[in-house]
């Protein structure tokens, strides 16, 4: 009897996808068939010797599924004056290079690419000229001068940390504003601390979700960087987790609790944006 395997796996030892973030992508994308049925789950057990077929998509393929996270945040923020085009760009936490895939595609002029983990960016994207790759790199000690010198646009997805941890290396590594802007991917399990996580690390209470998105934005005014919007992530983390995305800039407002709770409110799959309002949102 044959072995049976991951079929995210299965599909990266193919070569149908660039790695297992890619082929989770497509199966979500539900361009996957196997023995002739659309495969729902990325952990789904197939055999060696099993027909699978990976249909065209219309739409362009990233480098993992977080890309669609980002997209979905710029369609957001792009509309009320964020640019990418042009820009000195860091990405925190790269990974297999989901968020520097976005960022190039919308004509970055250069993407530091920072990960702790190493060589997990995908080929394509190591490969590419504009790319400067810091594997190995904890990102809560760097400096500017680590990476060449100071960014005009970072964008993190970061895992297993608080932002507020990172965030005095996030805000002295990026040109203040107006040349500056900082989109964060804000993931409430890990802000909230260990007992308030439910069955398999999913944090459920809508007021643990806002206080982990206002805690956030304070952290970063507390060093010079207001909040100039929040919105939903389209998609939930692996294990279901909703998560979220904060604009910020030197320029900005202090952020608003209301507003923590207004993005919360809005849920995971709409575009919709919580503008942070002016005035002193100290509701700390």
């Amino acid at each position: 009897m044959s072995r049976r395997l991951r079929l995210d796996a299965e599909l990266v030892r193919r070569g149908l996808a660039r790695s297992r973030e890619h082929a989770s992508s497509l199966i979500d994308e539900g361009l996957v068939k196997v023995a002739g049925s659309v495969a729902t789950k990325a952990a789904t057990g197939v055999t060696t010797d099993q027909a699978i077929v990976v249909r065209e998509s219309n739409e362009p393929t990233y480098a993992s599924r977080g890309a669609h996270k980002l997209l979905g945040a710029l369609s957001v923020f792009e509309p009320m004056g964020l640019e990418v085009a042009g820009r000195r760009c860091l990405d925190a936490g790269a990974s297999t290079g989901g968020f520097t895939d976005v960022l190039l595609r919308k004509g970055a002029r250069e993407v530091a690419a920072v990960d702790v983990g190493y060589g997990q960016l995908v080929w394509a994207l190591q490969s590419d000229e504009r790319v400067h790759v810091f594997d190995r790199t904890n990102i809560r000690h760097l400096e500017a001068s680590d990476i060449g010198g100071p960014v005009q646009l970072i964008v993190s997805d970061l895992s297993f940390i608080s932002l507020t941890v990172v965030m005095p290396a996030l805000t002295r590594v990026c040109e203040p504003s107006p040349e500056g802007d900082i989109v964060l991917m804000i993931k409430p399990q890990f802000e909230v601390g260990r007992s308030n996580l439910g069955k398999n690390g999913v944090v459920r209470d809508p007021e643990l979700h806002a206080e982990a998105v206002h805690r956030v934005c304070r952290s970063a005014h507390d060093l010079g960087w207001g909040t100039r919007a929040l919105a939903p992530s389209p998609l939930p983390g692996p294990a279901g987790n909703v998560e979220y995305f904060c604009w910020l800039r030197s320029d900005a407002e202090a952020p608003s609790l209301q507003a923590a709770h207004d993005v919360v409110a809005a849920g995971p799959l709409t575009t919709a944006a919580a503008t942070v309002p002016t005035g002193d949102g100290d509701d700390r």
